[in-house]
């Protein structure tokens, strides 16, 4: 997992729990910022989701699974969060995820 190589000694409660979320996230699957915070067991907690994620040490966490609640991709790096939802199936046009049929 790609996590596993980071030192998480140090981590608040709810920091490993978005670290186990987000490392039971398998390739093509999407959260949502609010579905991670709520299988997180922190409700609510959307924007520090995406706070978590900026912060995360590169290639600590699979971020490109996880999309705004709208399907948008992140702010700030869309053109390699597409590349890389692509590259495990998941389709995108402009930055937003396109729903299966």
């Amino acid at each position: 997992m790609p996590g596993d190589a980071v030192d998480r000694s140090s981590w608040t409660d709810f920091e490993l729990a978005v670290a186990a979320v987000l490392d039971d996230t398998g390739p093509g699957e999407l959260l949502t910022y609010g579905e991670v915070a709520a299988e997180a067991g922190f409700p609510g907690a959307a924007r520090a989701v995406g706070n978590f994620l900026r912060q995360a040490p590169d290639g600590a966490f699979p971020w490109w699974r996880v999309v705004t609640s709208t399907g948008r991709l992140a702010p700030g790096a869309p053109g390699e969060h597409a590349a890389r939802l692509r590259n495990e199936g998941v389709r995108v046009k402009g930055n937003h995820v396109v729903a299966s049929p």
